[in-house]
């Protein structure tokens, strides 16, 4: 690309097509080379890659004819411009530092290359670790004298720089702004030839000690030394486990001998042991979904080493290793929980008892409710361990219990719900009615009056407003022995309100002869209660508004004291104003002023 081709680049304001498909073929060259690394050559994966990063390297090449790049310690150049560069914490496993330890400054593919040398050339960055030589990536390339890829070495840069050539120095960044690295060193060597007929032959020396892995020394920078120095300590401090996850990993994607492939799989149980007992859920996380996709990974298993998988799957939900968990847990309240969701989602039903037993003992509210959330998944196919534990003396294990339920939303769960309503907990009680109230949202509501005896007054409301809704029928023969008690009277006017139109809505004109009996009673012995009474009974016939309710207000109007034949004034003026509106009443839709 010349200077004038990166100016208008630069004019358009985007990014040179060559430029771009460099960078996208070194992402998947990197991408490739780390799966073959991992996984080995032969595996599925690792082909597939390969195959991919030649289809599209041979679309380049086609189009451009070479590729080329300058090698940098962390990063890869393309005429001056980045185009891939090491992650953070990449260190020694970035395939540009591979090249760089191993000397290589310059690497070209030429048009022309084949399936054959992209796979030599992949095997090459990590055959030391694979193969146990200590070749380095110059000698294997070398050997095998490959056409179609070409090198520039700090030996040969170092080399060039010695005899006088005005070659960017090794221990600097080189740079391939107009002219490659192998362009600059051949037209100093034709230059020299010219010159000097003796360079030919010292230059054919340099050419026959290719052969050789030793690399001559060059210097390092301060800042080089002090990067080597920080990477060193970095995998010092690596942690050991993701590592060993790694090996095992890659022996699971290549292994091909049964009885190491067993005993291999026999070893994740014991790694799945650990990591439960301390508390490693990322990488338990990762354990199990490898697991969950060794088929995938490996379709030649065996179907004795399928059932080792499946039966490492299926025994997540161990007593012990819940034990295990509920331990770290209570002991590392702060602990990070990432991935503990994912682990006990995969879990099966026959584990809900397990859970249910992990739930009641954890004492963090943050870890029950992730427990929570894995339960109302899972026990929808196993709800019983759930509706047996309501019989639990520990209130926030029931409550808890009682929200799973709530979500499950199954309507045979009223029954045992119901009989909460007598808990001696408060929270449990209130629990209670917002269950009932989903679990069984119509029908007889008998059994929500005993809640209007309750001393919380939070659970009082809570039973009104579910018998305000419209969908509940109570008989007033079930309403009349708490009107009638001594009680009611010493209830504050708001809550007797309330319990006036739930009457009305649950029961209908069924209690207007009693409201018509407080309109229309006179009494000089607790007169202003009784007035108070009155009053509430006229604004629920008033809300009624059914024809015997009208009546009775009418004969409130005329009979009762000065106070009651107001408020049954205004009732009846309110039912007119909404009768002329054409908009009857419909108590189901009131809210009480609670």
């Amino acid at each position: 690309m010349t200077a004038m081709h990166q100016a208008l680049a630069a004019i358009r304001g985007s990014e040179d097509p060559e430029t771009a498909s460099v960078k996208r073929l070194l992402k998947l060259l990197d991408k490739t080379a780390k799966s073959n690394r991992t996984y080995g050559p032969t595996n599925p994966v690792a082909q597939r890659f390969a195959q991919q990063l030649f289809e599209e390297l041979t679309g380049h090449l086609t189009t451009y004819s070479k590729l080329t790049f300058v090698v940098h310690r962390s990063e890869l150049r393309y005429h001056d411009t980045v185009v891939y560069q090491t992650d953070l914490n990449g260190g020694a496993d970035s395939f540009a530092f591979r090249l760089y330890a191993d000397g290589i400054r310059e690497v070209s593919i030429h048009q022309g290359l084949s399936q054959d040398d992209l796979n030599y050339f992949l095997q090459s960055l990590w055959a030391d670790e694979q193969s146990g030589q200590d070749d380095d990536i110059v000698t294997r390339l070398w050997s095998r004298d490959l056409s179609t890829i070409t090198l520039v070495t700090a030996e040969e840069m170092a080399q060039s720089s010695s005899e006088g050539a005005s070659l960017p120095q090794a221990a600097g960044p080189p740079t391939s702004s107009d002219s490659t690295l192998r362009e600059l060193l051949d037209r100093e060597r034709s230059r020299r030839q010219r010159e000097e007929p003796i360079a030919s032959q010292t230059d054919a020396a340099g050419q026959a000690q290719r052969g050789h892995a030793g690399l001559v020394g060059f210097e390092v920078t301060e800042e080089e030394l002090a990067a080597l120095a920080g990477e060193l300590e970095m995998e010092r401090k690596r942690e050991s486990l993701p590592h060993i996850l790694e090996i095992l990993t890659a022996i699971l994607a290549s292994e091909s001998s049964p009885t190491l492939l067993t005993k291999l799989l026999n070893l994740w149980g014991d790694m799945i042991d650990l990591l439960f007992h301390q508390g490693q859920w990322t990488v338990l996380e990762q354990v199990v979904s490898l697991l969950h996709e060794a088929e995938a990974l490996r379709p030649d298993l065996s179907e004795e080493h399928k059932q080792l998988v499946r039966a490492h799957l299926n025994g997540l939900g161990r007593p012990a290793r819940l034990k295990a968990m509920e331990a770290y847990l209570n002991d590392h309240p702060d602990h990070p929980t990432t991935g503990l969701s994912t682990i006990l989602s995969m879990m099966k039903p026959d584990d809900v008892p397990g859970l249910c037993s992990l739930l009641a003992n954890l004492a963090s509210p943050a870890h029950q409710a992730i427990v929570c959330d894995a339960l109302t998944v899972l026990a929808q196919d196993n709800p019983t361990p759930l509706l047996k534990n309501l019989r639990d003396r520990r209130p926030v294990y029931v409550c808890n219990l009682l929200t799973i339920l709530t979500k499950l939303k199954q309507h045979t769960f009223a029954e045992p719900v119901e009989k909460l309503i007598r808990h001696p907990n408060a929270q449990v009680r209130k629990a209670a009615v917002h269950a009932i109230g989903v679990l069984r949202p119509s029908g007889d509501g008998t059994k929500l009056l005993s809640l209007l005896e309750d001393q919380e007054e939070s659970i009082r409301i809570a039973a009104l407003k579910l018998l305000m809704t419209g969908r509940y029928r109570v008989s007033f023969s079930d309403w009349s022995p708490m009107l009638s008690g001594k009680t009611f009277a010493s209830r504050s006017l708001s809550e007797r309100r309330a319990i006036f139109l739930a009457v009305g809505i649950t029961c209908g004109e069924e209690a207007v002869p009693y409201w018509d009996h407080l309109l229309t009673t006179w009494s000089w012995i607790g007169r202003k209660q009784k007035e108070e009474q009155a009053t509430l009974a006229a604004e629920a016939l008033g809300r009624l508004g059914t024809p015997p309710a009208i009546a009775a207000l009418e004969r409130g109007a005329k009979k009762g004291s000065a106070a009651v034949r107001q408020a049954c004034a205004h009732s009846l003026s309110r039912v007119q104003q909404q009768r002329r509106r054409n908009q009857p009443v419909e108590p189901a839709a009131m809210e009480p002023p609670l």
